[in-house]
């Protein structure tokens, strides 16, 4: 390069504030990448005008010269895209197929996570005959990218099976007074149904299957071998059932036979599809996906 270009991370200020002190491991990889490039890297709170190309956390870029940087669901995996939307990510485009020369190495890599992030819990994982519903935002909305509201979403639970359902409110999410009335007004009508907030370890070890939107939770279901039927869609898709608003009863009979390949798939999504900030190769992973959105390095 010639000339100087710069690229701009914007972000929270608490995470502008780490990125600066040089303790975010992964943004320093990736703005290490961008230096050795000849970038000028700056960190820059979400609001203020980028000063060239931009890296947004999580938030969908600013302009077309823009992407986005975001954890897949747990340290040390991420992602870098043009989109904040998962649905748009080129691994939710890309075909599953496993291959059975790794076989071996995604039994260790599943093997590892689970006990990893849940310790013993998902080798006691059991099906206890009740529908696990995560609850995200919006309850009473439908929107576009939705099969049907998370509320209706819920009715349909309760309209498909027999089973008890339990829904969790997201610990983190403020619901409007008008969302926890529809809700509680529900619980009423039907005896299957409980709601309480959080809880996700233990329901996912006990649950039959899962039934979310597209909650982290369901991917976080993988590792206790627990199936997911979704109603919107999402980047970890492809061993789900995808619920199909003209047969939901169809959605709710297939995620009761499902048995996808649980290791074949969090092997092929994390350690192939996203980039592992903890391995060797990872600065050469980032480089990669900012060469695949044409950024000069």
């Amino acid at each position: 390069m010639t000339t100087s270009e710069t690229a701009t991370f914007l972000m929270e200020p608490e995470l502008c504030e780490s990125a600066q002190a040089g303790e975010h491991n992964f943004i320093g990889k990736l703005a290490g990448v961008m230096t050795q490039a000849g970038l000028d890297v700056v960190y820059a709170p979400f609001g203020q005008e980028p000063k060239g190309r931009s890296m947004s956390h999580i938030k969908s870029p600013p302009d077309p010269m823009g992407l986005c940087f975001r954890r897949v669901y747990h340290y040390p995996f991420w992602q870098i895209e043009q989109s904040a939307e998962r649905w748009a990510w080129d691994v939710a485009q890309s075909e599953f197929a496993p291959e059975r020369s790794e076989a071996d190495e995604a039994a260790r890599f599943y093997t590892f996570w689970q006990k990893r992030l849940f310790s013993d819990a998902c080798g006691n994982a059991t099906r206890e005959g009740f529908v696990y519903v995560p609850l995200q935002g919006k309850l009473t909305e439908h929107r576009p990218f939705q099969v049907c509201s998370p509320l209706e979403m819920v009715e349909h639970c309760l309209a498909h099976t027999l089973a008890p359902v339990i829904a969790t409110l997201h610990p983190q999410e403020r619901y409007s007074r008008a969302e926890i009335a529809a809700l509680s007004r529900l619980e009423k009508q039907h005896d299957r149904l409980s709601v309480q907030t959080g809880g996700m370890q233990s329901l996912l070890m006990q649950c039959d299957y899962v039934v979310t939107q597209n909650s982290s939770v369901a991917f976080n279901g993988y590792f206790f071998g627990k199936p997911a039927l979704l109603f919107r869609k999402t980047d970890f898709h492809h061993i789900a059932v995808q619920a199909d608003p003209a047969d939901i009863a169809a959605g709710f009979t297939a995620v009761g036979q499902s048995k996808p390949d649980y290791a074949a798939y969090v092997h092929w999504f994390w350690q192939k599809n996203s980039i592992n900030a903890g391995r060797p190769d990872a600065e050469e992973r980032i480089a990669a996906r900012l060469r695949r959105f044409g950024w000069p390095v």
